[in-house]
């Protein structure tokens, strides 16, 4: 061979490809994407391969089964958060002033979910489909993040308790994850300044000096007679189904026997399982739109309008914990016109906090406040699954109090 022609290919021959090195994280990284996106049973091995570049038997060289994929998905994306907060803080930990470890743990925790925005609905909503031990490793990594904060804010406020401190730390997360669960457009170094701000706004909050919510829960499911028609049985009966199982792990069968009907006579009352689905979240939007109109009727300012509705909002979502969780975990499952119908729902609901919180804060752009509404509503779920949904008034007005501390209209 001479020197002219040593390392080059035949001309005929296409040349080799060579393989990434990091082929088996990329993998991971668009199954994440996909998984949170459309949720763990709507995406296929194939679609990923596909998005990859490469065939499905290639990518099962990685990962030997769809489930594994998913586990280190889904364990690599808390497990990001969890290695960018004990990264956070260089030397001792002990020597560092309690503020400037908490700064560091927010900044490294915030720059870290904006950069993997696309994934963090994996690690919120799509963790009901791993096995128990996978599970417990995840809810480890959660309570380390948690204690991450909790600990050093407890330092920093030595007058919290235990649980105001883990209370406050769920809630400065939750803030931070908000970003997840909507696709609102801003620059990432805009984000990031919201967050930390919002978030220390809530690791300030005082709950000692909340006050208890003065009005008993509105609702009748807190008390009275049970619901005895066949539809409302099962539209409640599939909501605690769904939210313990998944939409795709539960079935019609399981739905009627816990209504102590047969299947069949499910289909009287409902076409399919998505109808069901759909049926409840159109009735909550109502029951939304009712409290909302009501809240507006019986305000004379803005600033209480908010006020009312985020004691509406708490209310609804304590008095319906499962509907709420399972509205943001399977919207994805419904059909597009379905979705699409909510979802616009969704959004002029979210649109008219927006116009009242601009109103009460002039100086803060319509964006921004669209991002603080979403992590104000988000707190009713994350924080509200911390304390069971506890419906006493103390717990609720403690809630509220949160919520106004996200909105910011504590300091209007």
């Amino acid at each position: 061979m001479t020197q002219s022609t040593r390392g080059r290919s035949d001309p005929g021959t296409a040349p080799r490809r060579k393989r990434p090195k990091n082929r088996k994280a990329q993998i991971a990284l668009v199954a994440a994407q996909a998984f949170s996106e459309r949720g763990y049973h709507a995406v296929g091995v194939d679609d990923i391969a596909a998005t990859v570049g490469i065939s499905g038997p290639a990518l099962y060289r990685h990962f030997p089964n769809k489930y594994a994929l998913f586990v280190q998905a889904a364990l690599s994306t808390v497990g990001a958060l969890r290695t960018a907060a004990e990264s956070a803080v260089t030397g001792d930990a002990a020597d560092t002033p309690a503020p400037e470890r908490l700064d560091a743990v927010l900044q490294a925790l915030i720059s870290t979910t904006v950069a993997d925005r696309r994934t963090g609905g994996l690690y919120r909503w799509e963790g009901r489909y791993l096995e128990p031990a996978d599970r417990a490793t995840m809810r480890a990594d959660f309570a380390a993040l948690n204690a991450g904060l909790a600990v050093p804010l407890r330092q920093m406020r030595p007058d919290l308790s235990e649980a105001d401190a883990t209370m406050l730390a769920t809630s400065a997360l939750s803030v931070i994850g908000s970003i997840t669960a909507h696709r609102g457009a801003l620059a990432a170094r805009r984000i990031e300044s919201l967050l930390l701000a919002t978030a220390w706004a809530v690791l300030r909050c005082d709950l000692a000096d909340a006050p208890p919510a003065e009005e008993p829960m509105p609702d009748a499911a807190r008390g009275g007679l049970a619901v005895t028609s066949k539809r409302e049985v099962l539209l409640a009966e599939a909501m605690k189904i769904f939210d313990a199982r998944g939409y795709h792990e539960s079935s019609i069968e399981e739905i009627g026997a816990a209504a102590g009907i047969n299947a069949s006579s499910v289909y009287r009352h409902f076409p399919s399982k998505a109808d069901l689905l759909a049926t409840v979240f159109y009735r909550s939007a109502d029951r939304l739109a009712v409290a909302t109109e009501a809240a507006l009727a019986a305000s004379t300012n803005s600033a209480e309008a908010l006020h009312r509705l985020c004691a509406a909002y708490i209310d609804l979502s304590f008095a319906h914990p499962e509907v709420v969780s399972v509205y943001f975990a399977e919207i994805g499952n419904l059909p597009v016109g379905e979705r699409t119908n909510l979802r616009n729902m969704q959004r002029l609901h979210v649109e008219e906090w927006v116009h009242l919180l601009t109103d009460v804060r002039p100086d803060l752009p319509a964006i921004e406040a669209r991002f603080l509404v979403h992590a104000a509503i988000g707190q009713t779920l994350d924080v509200g699954r911390l304390i069971h949904f506890d419906t006493g008034s103390a717990a609720r007005g403690r809630m509220r109090a949160l919520m106004r501390t996200v909105l910011g209209t504590d300091r209007a």
